[in-house]
């Protein structure tokens, strides 16, 4: 399952926030703004808000999340963002919604007034519905349900596709050679856009002094064209990265062209090309490609779940795909990629899988399916015999020779014998220190090695002038002579 944890921003909410995560986005220059939509579908925002990217009508940074209000329940189905930064985002009703940096008119509102607050993009798309949206640096693209591209903001290399260098204050279609065709998928360099055909055609526009358009050139382009060196072949999805491209085929081989410099072609060497080469991945089958263009960065996916990552990680070039321990391309974001941003909107997954460890530690004490309970200081406490006997010598020797359902216990008190039986579902040991003496007794007693050493900790960590006395000597007592040691 994918943690947005990986993320160092989210490392300011708690664990109960996190769990409620279904929707994120990290972004900015560092890594440090942050948007995430709730089971609740409500929409918060945190980080450092750079020229009001958190939609929250002001320029204030925010340590504690605030909540975006427009945004709640609208349901949000696309998201990405610029190095402004602006953010776009499309809803399920095929509305788009646009804040942050403007300088170039990339909110598509035809000003060049920073936005502080989500706005609706109005102009040409009142009557259509998006379903993705792509951002560049400071340019955005929407691609409706009938296939059609809409492009706006900074213009300076064609990379709004509408045959000048003119900025582009409001949506515009981009037509001409892709007016008829239907196109399914887009994405954006720093300063290109490209587009992929229902029928496997590329095309590409924009800023190509490193070949990112897979021309066969280094020509900027101000109106979309074909990728021709992949006649033939059916490609059914693209990435783009600060200024190389990745798509991937239907027979799932990847195609890399642009910038090189960090090896992010994947290629084994470090020239540009600018035109389309297949990236040799031990014939496994890809099933995603990702880049961003923010970084230099390049991962992808098998479809036996295997990450594979190349380009710049971490400050190191690395020119062939190297397989990683991950689950997910986003975690090879969270962890290598500079800035540590998200390439695409990430979607938790909601389901309440439980760990062996977790689901070990709900049932403990829980009557349910237990079939013993320890009688203690008149309360019960209820466990499972199998668990005992695989965690305990003690209770393997006792529990084969009973198969009583209750056994009292006295020589212990109730708080230090449930400590113990917590400690066999969970490894772990939840007492003040001057409970933790108890417990130090009792694992001394059942010969508990590992659990006598936390109780040490325990109490070590927890020693102050006021109990130093008392501890001392029930250290004394149970032999646990590192306890008090330090003090």
């Amino acid at each position: 399952m994918l943690e947005v944890g990986k993320w160092p921003v989210f490392a300011l909410l708690s664990p109960e926030e996190l769990r409620l995560i279904r929707q994120a986005c990290v972004f900015g220059s560092a890594g440090n703004e942050a948007l995430y939509v709730t089971v609740n579908d409500e929409v918060f925002a945190l980080g450092t808000n750079c020229s009001g990217c958190l939609g929250l009508g002001d320029l204030q940074s925010t340590i504690e999340p605030r909540r975006i209000d427009v945004l709640c329940g609208k349901k949000i189905v696309s998201l990405s963002y610029g190095t402004g930064p602006h953010v776009v985002i499309a809803t399920a009703d095929g509305e788009v919604f646009a804040w942050g940096h403007n300088g170039y008119s990339q909110l598509g509102n035809g000003t060049t007034n920073h936005g502080l607050t989500p706005a609706l993009v109005s102009t040409n798309l009142l009557n259509k519905r998006v379903t993705e949206v792509a951002c560049g640096s400071h340019h955005t693209i929407a691609l409706t349900t009938d296939g059609e591209v809409y492009a706006w903001g900074y213009n300076n290399s064609g990379q709004v596709g509408s045959g000048s260098t003119a900025n582009q204050p409001t949506p515009r279609r981009v037509s001409s050679c892709i007016q008829n065709k239907v196109v399914v998928n887009v994405a954006c360099g720093q300063l290109c856009s490209m587009a992929v055909l229902d029928n496997g055609e590329i095309y590409g526009w924009g800023y190509n002094c490193n070949g990112q358009l897979g021309l066969g050139n280094n020509g900027n382009q101000q109106t979309p064209c074909r990728i021709a060196a992949l006649q033939g072949i059916n490609i059914v999805q693209v990435a783009c990265g600060y200024a190389h491209t990745l798509a991937l085929t239907d027979e799932g081989a990847v195609y890399a062209w642009g910038a090189n410099s960090y090896g992010q072609l994947g290629t084994g060497n470090k020239s540009n090309q600018a035109l389309p080469t297949q990236i040799n991945i031990d014939k496994e089958r890809m099933v995603e490609v990702a880049a961003f263009h923010t970084s230099h960065t390049s991962a992808s996916k098998t479809q036996s779940g295997q990450v594979l990552m190349w380009g710049q990680c971490r400050g190191q070039a690395v020119a062939s795909p190297h397989v990683t321990h991950f689950s997910t391309t986003d975690d090879v974001f969270a962890c290598f990629a500079t800035p540590a941003v998200t390439w695409h909107l990430l979607s938790v997954d909601g389901d309440d899988h439980l760990t062996v460890a977790q689901s070990l530690k709900k049932e403990f004490d829980s009557p349910e399916i237990s079939d013993l309970k320890f009688l203690v200081d008149g309360k019960c406490i209820h466990v499972h015999k199998a668990l005992l006997k695989i965690r305990c010598e003690h209770f393997r020797a006792l529990l084969n020779e009973t198969d009583e359902d209750a056994i009292e216990i006295d020589q212990f008190s109730y708080l230090v014998y449930r400590a113990f039986l917590e400690y066999l579902y969970t490894d772990t040991i939840n007492l003040p220190p001057e409970d933790a003496v108890g417990l130090l007794d009792l694992a001394t007693f059942y010969r508990e090695t590992r659990l006598k050493r936390l109780c040490q900790e325990t109490i070590k960590r927890g020693i102050s002038e006021e109990n130093a006395i008392t501890l001392l000597s029930a250290a004394v007592k149970y032999e646990a002579r590192s306890a008090c040691y330090h003090y």
